[in-house]
């Protein structure tokens, strides 16, 4: 609700929009769903199936009928920007990929500045995403934390309890035995040092820096994981600024700013003695995290979907109830306190993360599709994951099974792969 909050306050408050965009009901959030495309050139919405088929699709936040979408898109209901998204992943002025929970609420703000103007009686093209940018920016911007501008840091700032979530202890104590197992630990954020510091004080406790080895704030990801020429080098910072002077190279584990992956490469290289070290790395985003890491990294990649919690898969080894009674309460229990959906529920306006029905016309039988999310889990991630908790309590040595071309796309989810796919396979095989 604060970044939905901070976003369209901007908005009315500096570019003259309706102040009903505050006015929010619980059900308004099942319209936030990961994964959704923003296309800017008409304000449409669409969830994509893995060939880029158009599975679902609203103008703002009203559904677009069968007829409408084939209308719009063509009989093969294709989206025309497709093999660009999927092959790059890189920003555009033509669309918006929406992919994690971060910005998410932007899809429903989208969505409703496009009913808004449709309301007015204005034309809708992408100059009302130029109005969002700039929401975004002040918001976010890397000074506005230190200036308490806008209002998505000042009221973290404020209140951090009731916006932060701390982590088990479980997590902390997987971190510390993968440290005195002879592990290197990274933190790579694209949140600044600042920000960075503040949520980590709070969801992993103060002495949070001694759990990592190597920690790198404004990361700039996915342009982190660029190659040269493109590559940015680190900086070191001082009280929280930048040094103006770019590193040559990283020769020692530390607190750095910016980066690149190559330079962090070698250093790796050099505390582990291997030539080439492997990396497991962990995130929540296909754009920022799993393709860069995977395409230009070359690292295993773990992918953190929160989704596979809204459909049946546990977030912990729910016989811990003892410990599970003593950690807070989760994001979806702060969610349903408020009578809202979850972000990682499935949404009734859009349907499943992982899969969902597809009809080519009137009259033509209705198929399972993988949504096109799900297909680059596969392809971008060696495994995917609720929760961190969820790994926790194995072993360092657990042996995990992996996506692979030539086995089953459910094979690679832990503890098990969520309803919708299990329903997919379990019908194709009967």
């Amino acid at each position: 609700m604060l970044i939905y909050e901070s976003f369209t306050r901007y908005l009315v408050e500096h570019k003259d929009y309706d102040k009903d965009l505050l006015i929010l009901t619980p059900a308004s959030w099942d319209f936030c769903f990961k994964g959704l495309v923003v296309d800017l050139e008409d304000g449409n919405l669409v969830k994509l199936a893995e060939d880029g088929t158009v599975l679902r699709a609203t103008h703002g936040t009203n559904n677009l009928s069968t007829e409408e979408i084939i209308k719009h898109y063509g009989s093969r209901r294709e989206w025309k920007n497709f093999n660009t998204l999927n092959t790059s992943f890189t920003k555009s002025t033509k669309y918006y990929f929406y992919d994690n929970y971060f910005d998410l609420p932007g899809a429903l703000l989208c969505g409703r500045v496009v009913d808004m103007l449709r309301k007015r009686g204005n034309e809708v093209n992408s100059d009302f995403w130029k109005d969002i940018v700039a929401a975004i920016d002040h918001n976010y911007n890397t000074s506005a934390f230190k200036e308490d501008a806008g209002w998505y840091f000042p009221s973290v700032k404020r209140d951090p309890g009731r916006y932060l979530q701390p982590c088990s202890e479980s997590v902390k104590t997987w971190l510390r035995s993968m440290k005195s197992a002879g592990k290197v630990l990274l933190l790579i954020t694209s949140s600044h040092s600042d920000y960075c510091r503040l949520i980590c004080d709070h969801i992993l406790g103060k002495d949070w820096e001694e759990l990592f080895d190597i920690i790198i704030t404004n990361a700039l990801k996915p342009g982190f994981f660029s190659l040269v020429p493109q590559q940015r080098p680190f900086r070191t910072l001082v009280n929280d600024v930048e040094e103006s002077e770019g590193l040559p190279s990283l020769d020692k584990p530390g607190w750095y700013s910016q980066g690149n992956w190559p330079h962090l490469h070698q250093l790796l290289k050099t505390m582990t003695g291997k030539p080439e070290p492997k990396v497991v790395y962990f995130g929540d985003s296909m754009r920022s995290d799993m393709f860069p890491a995977s395409t230009f990294g070359k690292w295993e990649t773990v992918m953190i979907v929160e989704e596979m919690e809204g459909e049946g898969v546990p977030r912990c080894d729910a016989a811990k109830t003892n410990e599970a009674q003593a950690e807070p309460r989760g994001k979806k229990g702060k969610f349903e306190d408020q009578g809202m959906k979850a972000p990682s529920a499935p949404s009734e306006q859009w349907g499943s993360y992982f899969v969902d029905s597809h009809k080519s016309g009137e009259g033509d039988e209705e198929s399972q599709k993988l949504t096109w999310c799900c297909h680059s889990i596969h392809k971008y991630s060696t495994m995917a994951i609720p929760s961190v908790e969820s790994i926790a309590d194995l072993p360092l040595n657990y042996k995990f099974p992996r996506f692979c071309p030539n086995k089953p796309c459910t094979t690679g989810y832990y503890p098990r792969p969520p309803d919708s796919l299990l329903r997919k396979f379990q019908s194709q095989s009967s």
